[in-house]
């Protein structure tokens, strides 16, 4: 779910859930710790997420911390949509293939890593049942173990009531 952030009138952005108003760089790192931000107009409840992000980029490149090449930003804007359109899908694409691949990379990794012992491996189904039982039997004897303690317990305490009736009697 997106970390939402609401732009007033006033062009400042508003943090609700820190509460506190936020500038474009702390936007930046925020997305650059991998959290997804949605922006939104405090008036209209439009999704402005888009002009806060290329709002960004342009501070990025003002700083000469070029994002993007300007060959590809000429052909955005001579282009227009169907350039933009054509970009977002290959992106899409690429971002899709490169996520698939890091997981195969960790997944065989990780099995690598099992085999040669540094990474105990996940437990069976089987495992687990039969860890499950013996946990379920080890808590039954100690709640067999615990009522006759509390059997003896009342015993003990019936028979010092007995005593001291009895001692009472005789006494009085």
């Amino acid at each position: 779910m997106a970390y939402v952030i609401k732009r007033y009138s006033n062009r400042k952005l508003y943090d609700p859930q820190a509460s506190r108003y936020v500038t474009l760089e702390e936007l930046a790192d925020m997305i650059r710790a991998g959290r997804e931000i949605a922006v939104t107009d405090s008036a209209t409840a439009e999704d402005i997420t888009s002009v806060i992000l290329t709002q960004i980029l342009l501070e990025t490149e003002r700083q000469h911390q070029s994002a993007l090449p300007s060959g590809f930003l000429h052909q955005l804007v001579q282009y227009g949509a169907a350039w933009q359109d054509f970009a977002l899908s290959s992106l899409k694409a690429n971002l899709k293939g490169l996520l698939t691949s890091q997981r195969e990379a960790d997944r065989v990794l990780r099995q690598w890593a099992g085999q040669c012992g540094w990474l105990r491996p996940p437990p069976s189904a089987a495992d687990t049942a039969a860890a499950m039982h013996n946990e379920v039997v080890t808590l039954k004897q100690e709640l067999a173990a615990l009522r006759e303690q509390l059997r003896a317990l009342n015993a003990q305490v019936e028979d010092q009531r007995k005593a001291r009736r009895t001692t009472g009697e005789e006494s009085g």
